[in-house]
């Protein structure tokens, strides 16, 4: 029971804090001009090891990296679905443990783009790295999580493999 209340409680905390930095960004950070560092916006490292660090507001009508941009109700759908899928495999299928962080920090990155497809019409994004010259994609708090979530995934060992593979 301890366990399924913290799990509720962190996904409730990174989403609440990813509406607020995206409401925050609108308000505070300028948006990104696309010149030179730190892009207009608010400069929070430079040249650390050939990494630069600002703050830059984006609007991203896209998924991942601006794909699909414009594309409203086809995103939306896919992301509905993506975590209706996941609840489902989540809450009927699997056991509660460690194993599920990955699969609910998918469905929390989901979940805030979503309030954002809701509240605005596209997502904020306001997170800007250089990384030897070269920008990444802007993005935010939700986008980490989903991304971390994936690498979580593919990293962590699936227990079930080992024990069935153990068993014959």
């Amino acid at each position: 029971m301890k366990k399924a209340l913290f799990s509720k409680f962190w996904v409730f905390l990174l989403i609440g804090l990813d509406v607020l930095t995206k409401a925050l960004a609108l308000r505070w950070i300028p948006p990104w001009n696309g010149f030179v560092y730190p892009f207009g916006g608010i400069a929070v490292f430079e040249n650390f090891f050939g990494v630069n660090f600002s703050l830059n507001t984006a609007i991203n009508t896209g998924a991942a990296w601006g794909v699909f941009p414009n594309h409203f109700f086809l995103l939306l759908s896919l992301r509905l679905c993506v975590i209706l899928a996941i609840l489902c495999y989540l809450l009927f299928f699997r056991s509660s443990g460690r194993s599920q962080i990955p699969l609910w920090l998918i469905v929390t990155g989901a979940m805030g783009n979503i309030i954002d497809m809701f509240c605005y019409g596209h997502v904020i994004d306001f997170f800007h790295f250089q990384i030897f010259g070269w920008s990444f994609p802007i993005f935010n708090i939700a986008d980490s999580c989903i991304t971390f979530g994936v690498f979580l995934l593919l990293l962590l060992p699936n227990r079930s493999k080992h024990k069935a593979l153990n068993a014959s």
